[in-house]
């Protein structure tokens, strides 16, 4: 079976347990201990231990983790049931949070601090998750061979100005799926069926590696413009490798429009576990993560955009942050990606 059939069984529901490749950090158990909560976390960055410290600093609360992959996770709460110890689970891509959430791993935080920290359009309508974070799915382009209006609509990137010139990771990529799923739910099936049809025939090479390896395509002369996550760029562009940092002084950012809307947004978040033993912790880690110190930590270390409107950028991300984002719900792309790795796959896109 290829690697797009798993993910949609995935997605499908049929997701069957996986124990292999988790990392559990501190035991979490099923305790009920005022001083605990325990983390189930798909997110593995550094920025992220740096929050866990600080709450527990403010707190007093101990953060128990266990890290795995978002489909992972979700597999061992089922079958951890009513008596799995997790409180709250964190992940990258709304799509993934829509996941659990259909499986009827989430309950309600109902708290009116995360509701007014988090705009309407990044958090599940009922309450069950909330996104923290932002990361817009855009275009790094050749400025030598592309002019910025030829990549500011998500249509161009799929004409045939660009057949044979676009770099792009696999269908099963989360961050494309939830992309070909919010074209979906703008355009309807066949437009957003056509778009990805052109994105097969204008691929430059198979896909192959993530967004950094699409940058690096460009720079490298493989392609003239490539799918991408911004905070990948920024971390090129900021970070310590000086053959990374050169790259980005020949490749630029265009912020496509969808619909004259703006960029296509997702986002990292995380929710309450349906059975969490620590309810009233899990919340509170939740409002942390929602707070402005935490938001700034993450945009600052990991290069993600701050959810809240009213958080602003710290460097280096604020670069890049004058931008207009798609107002779309993020929870519309979850429904869709089982249709969009299907569109995906019989278009060719592997």
């Amino acid at each position: 079976m290829n690697r797009s059939r798993i993910l949609l069984a995935a997605i499908a529901g049929a997701i069957a347990l996986t124990g292999c490749g988790e990392r559990e950090n501190s035991e979490a158990t099923g305790s009920t201990d005022a001083g605990v909560v325990n983390l189930y976390t798909a997110r593995h960055y550094d920025s992220d231990l740096l929050l866990y410290e600080r709450f527990t600093e403010q707190t007093g609360i101990r953060v128990n983790r266990i890290e795995g992959n978002a489909d992972q996770l979700l597999a061992r709460m089922q079958a951890e049931g009513a008596s799995s110890p997790a409180d709250v689970f964190v992940t990258a891509d709304a799509g993934a949070l829509w996941r659990v959430q259909n499986a009827g791993l989430f309950q309600p935080a109902n708290s009116e601090a995360l509701n007014a920290a988090i705009p309407a359009n990044l958090r599940d309508p009922e309450g069950r998750w909330f996104g923290f974070s932002r990361r817009a799915r855009i275009v790094a382009y050749d400025p030598a061979r592309v002019q910025p209006t030829e990549v500011d609509t998500y249509e161009e990137i799929a004409s045939p100005r660009f057949r044979g010139q676009l770099c792009v990771r696999s269908a099963d990529s989360v961050y494309n799926l939830s992309l070909v799923g919010a074209l979906i739910e703008a355009w309807g099936p066949e437009r957003a069926r056509q778009w990805v049809e052109g994105v097969v025939a204008n691929m430059a090479r198979p896909p192959e590696g993530g967004d950094r390896d699409q940058i690096r395509a460009v720079g490298a002369g493989v392609c003239q413009i490539a799918l991408t996550n911004s905070y990948y760029y920024i971390r090129l562009a900021s970070g310590d490798d000086a053959a990374d940092r050169e790259i980005t002084t020949r490749v630029r950012l265009a912020f496509p429009s969808l619909d004259g809307q703006g960029a296509h947004v997702n986002i990292s978040g995380g929710g309450v576990v349906a059975n969490a033993p620590n309810r009233a912790n899990a919340v509170r880690l939740l409002e942390y993560l929602a707070s402005p110190e935490a938001q700034s930590l993450v945009s600052q270390h990991n290069n993600e955009y701050p959810a809240s409107p009213n958080v602003p950028a710290p460097a280096p991300v604020d670069a890049y942050a004058d931008f207009l984002a798609h107002p779309m719900p993020v929870s519309a792309y979850g429904p869709r990606q089982a249709e969009a790795l299907a569109m995906m796959s019989a278009a060719g896109w592997r």
